[in-house]
C-alpha cells in the first residue's frame, strides 16, 4: 500500500484532479519561476468558491444613481448584504404573485421615513400589509395632523427640555404639545360609534386612517401619514402589541369612561395567518421585510406555525425573508434570530433558506436605500387591497381548518 504524498488533501475528493490544497513549496517554486520568466499564471481550475463577480468597483465620481452605487461599489461586508437584500426585494419580492408583508420596530415614523419611503412603497403596491409598533403608528398621526418635529441634537440637557417643554426621541425634538394634540384627536375619534366593538387592530387602524385622511384633506396636506395611505390603498396594518403605545393607553382611558373599543389579539393572529394562506393558496408565495426585529417579527413570522403547527393546515413556511437588525444572535433574542433558526419553528421554508438575506445595518440607513433601488427597477404593481378581502381571506382559513380537524 503506497504512502499518501504529504501536502494536501486526496485528488479524489476535487473530482479526480490535483487539489489546490497541494503541495505548497512546490506552488512557491512555480511562482517565483513565471515572476522570473515575467509570465502571467494561468487560469484557475474552475472552482466553486470563486464563482462570484471580482472586485472591480466603480469609480464613485458623483454622478452615480442609487442603483449604480449599490450594484458597483457595495460589495462586502453589510454593504455587500444590503446589495443582496435590495436585488431580493425588486428581483424575486416585488413579482406580482408576491405578497409582500412589512415589520417595523424602532422610531421609524418620527425620523420621517414614514413620508419619505413606507408611503411611496405602499403607494407603488410593494407592501401588502404591515405590522408595526404603535409607537410608530402614534407618531405618524403628528404629521397628518399638521404637527411639527424637528432637527435636534442628542447631546442637550433632558432636564432643560423637560423644563423648555420639549420631548427628545435621541436627536428629534418636538413640543409636548404636539403629544397632548394627538392625544386630543385620537381620544375624539375613539368615541365614534364605529369604534364601540371589539375590533382587529386592522380594523381599528382603517378607521383611524380615514380620520387622519379626513384631516389631511381639511389642512391641503397629503402623503404625511402612513395610516392615511395605508387606508387608501387598502393595506392593513396590525400592531403585535396594542396596548404599548400611546394610542392605547388613550384607549385604556376611554375604557375607564364607559366606551367599549375593543383590539381583539385572537382576530389579529387569525387575519394574518389568513393573509399568509391567501397568498399561497391563491398560487403566489409569501416574503416578510422585517425593519428591526422584536415583537413585529415574530407576529409576522408566526403566521406559518399558526397555521401548521395550531390549525393543523399543510404548509411550507415562508418563501421569501429579509431583515435589517442591528441585534446579535447570540443573545438567544428574537430580534437577532436568523431565518436558519426560524426554519426550525416552520417559519420559514427550509428550501427558500438562499432566498433569506440579514442585514446588520440601522434600518434609517438601509430603508431609504432599498425603497429608492426598488422605485427605480422596478414598475408599481397593482393594489392586492388586502383589507378589502379580509372576510374572504378568514372564510378560507376557516374552511381549511374544519378540514384538516375534522
Amino acid at each position: 500500500m503506497s504512502k499518501r504524498e504529504r501536502g494536501g488533501f486526496k485528488g479524489s475528493r476535487h473530482g479526480g484532479t490535483s487539489s489546490p490544497a497541494g503541495n505548497k513549496s512546490q506552488q512557491k517554486k512555480a511562482a517565483d519561476q513565471r515572476e522570473a520568466r515575467g509570465t502571467a499564471p494561468k487560469a484557475p481550475a474552475r472552482n466553486p468558491f470563486l464563482r462570484g463577480a471580482r472586485i472591480n468597483p466603480r469609480v464613485i465620481d458623483g454622478t452615480e444613481s442609487v442603483v449604480q452605487l449599490v450594484e458597483g461599489t457595495f460589495l462586502a461586508y453589510n454593504s455587500g448584504r444590503l446589495r443582496e437584500a435590495c436585488a431580493l426585494y425588486s428581483g424575486k419580492m416585488l413579482r406580482p404573485d408576491v405578497t409582500v408583508g412589512l415589520t417595523l420596530t424602532g422610531a421609524l415614523t418620527p425620523a420621517g421615513l414614514g413620508m419619505s419611503a413606507l408611503i411611496p412603497l405602499i403607494e407603488a403596491g410593494f407592501v401588502d400589509w404591515i405590522i408595526s409598533t404603535g409607537a410608530n403608528l402614534y407618531h405618524d398621526a403628528h404629521f397628518g395632523l399638521g404637527l411639527a418635529m424637528h432637527r435636534g441634537t442628542p447631546n442637550a440637557s433632558d432636564t432643560v427640555l423637560r423644563e423648555a417643554g420639549v420631548v427628545r426621541i435621541y436627536d428629534i425634538f418636538f413640543d409636548y404639545d404636539v403629544l397632548l394634540s394627538t392625544d386630543a384627536f385620537f381620544r375624539k375619534i375613539l368615541r365614534s360609534p364605529e369604534f364601540q366593538k371589539p375590533m382587529s387592530s386592522a380594523e381599528f387602524h382603517w378607521v383611524c386612517g380615514k380620520y387622519i385622511a379626513a384631516r389631511e384633506g381639511a389642512l391641503g396636506i397629503s402623503n404625511k401619514s402612513l395610516l392615511s395611505a395605508a387606508y387608501t390603498c387598502g393595506v392593513p396594518v396590525y400592531t403585535s402589541s396594542p396596548g404599548d403605545s400611546s394610542i392605547g393607553m388613550n384607549l385604556a382611558a376611554l375604557q375607564l369612561e364607559g366606551y367599549r373599543c375593543v383590539i381583539d389579539p385572537n382576530l389579529d393572529v387569525n387575519e394574518t395567518a389568513s393573509l399568509v394562506l391567501h397568498a399561497k393558496r391563491s398560487g403566489g408565495k409569501s416574503a416578510i421585510v422585517v425593519m428591526g426585529g422584536g415583537s413585529p417579527k415574530n407576529f409576522a413570522l408566526q403566521t406559518e406555525p399558526q397555521i401548521q403547527e395550531v390549525l393543523g393546515i399543510d404548509e411550507r413556511g415562508h418563501d421569501y425573508f429579509l431583515q435589517v437588525t442591528d441585534a446579535r444572535p447570540d443573545t438567544g433574542g428574537l430580534s437577532g434570530a436568523t431565518p436558519a433558526e426560524a426554519v426550525s419553528w416552520g417559519k420559514i421554508d427550509p428550501d427558500r433558506l438562499p432566498d433569506a438575506v440579514v442585514c446588520y445595518l440601522d434600518s434609517t440607513i438601509a430603508l431609504p436605500v432599498l425603497t429608492s433601488y426598488a422605485l427605480a427597477k422596478r414598475k408599481p404593481r397593482r393594489l392586492k387591497r388586502l383589507y378589502d378581502k379580509r372576510g374572504a381571506m378568514m372564510k378560507r382559513l376557516r374552511d381549511e381548518f374544519k378540514k384538516a380537524n375534522g
